[in-house]
């Protein structure tokens, strides 16, 4: 069979897999169920199968954003037809299955939040700690999150084929259904003097660790049970947000395993 002259994949040696390009490559993809992060479309186009691409990327619900010609060209020399796809380098899990799971095997669940954590080696580092641990998934906005590509899983040392990342449509919606679910919500906050050590860990768990610039929402804090700070006693009053989450995540096994 002949290959279609716009089913291309970026040749960008361990990275080719982490983008798709060509307008009709990019409509096959999703047709066939792959995992997209995001669509880059040029600003300018607006010819029948874009506005195809369009409407099927809005039914899926897959983000597009509107980009000069210029940004595809910088990803790309070749002829991406004005259209690129992120291309998720894993599968992600539902999070209602991960939950039930835990429940019907009679074990406490351990969630991790990610609020708005964009830097791809950070957030690899986490998943590398979290899997180790043994937290059983790692929340993601679909939005305003790291993405997941080969570096990410490069800096997890492979954990990220292995722990389960829940990628949801809105944070603050999914620590409500968390909280329906039985989950206590911890929040990991410098704007708290109850230190981590305070909390109970041992019970259903959802720890939300936000960005280092911002820190947590104040929509996700507005909704949390609980607030732990990490005791700093140092001249630097802050830690690295992987380091911050990997410090929370075993004190949470610490005390899992003291019970």
């Amino acid at each position: 069979m002949e290959k279609r002259k716009d089913s291309f994949l970026i040749n960008k040696g361990e990275h080719e897999k982490d983008f798709i390009f060509g307008t009709r490559a990019v409509i096959e993809a999703i047709n066939a169920l792959k995992d997209i992060d995001k669509i880059l479309v040029n600003k300018e186009q607006n010819n029948d199968l874009t506005k195809e691409l369009l409407a099927l990327a809005k039914a899926e619900k897959i983000p597009v954003v509107r980009v000069p010609e210029a940004k595809l060209n910088r990803i790309t020399r070749k002829n991406h037809q004005g259209v690129v796809a992120h291309v998720s380098a894993i599968e992600y899990a539902s999070l209602d299955n991960v939950i039930e799971t835990c429940f019907s095997q009679g074990v406490s669940p351990l969630i991790l939040v990610l609020d708005r954590i964009t830097d791809v080696r950070n957030f690899g580092a986490i998943a590398r700690t979290a899997e180790c641990a043994g937290v059983h998934a790692i929340v993601i906005p679909e939005k305003g999150s790291a993405q997941i590509n080969s570096d990410a899983v490069k800096t997890s040392a492979g954990a990220l084929n292995f722990l389960p990342i829940c990628r949801v449509k809105n944070l603050y919606y999914t620590v409500k259904d968390l909280k329906k679910m039985g989950l206590t919500v911890i929040s990991c906050t410098e704007k708290t003097e109850r230190d981590m050590y305070a909390a109970d860990y041992t019970g259903p768990t959802c720890l939300i660790m936000g960005s280092e610039e911002d820190g947590i929402s104040n929509e996700l804090m507005g909704i949390s049970d609980e607030f732990v700070g990490i005791p700093m006693t140092g001249n630097i009053e802050s830690l690295n947000v992987s380091v911050a989450s990997g410090v929370l995540i075993y004190e949470a096994v610490r005390q899992r395993k003291a019970k």
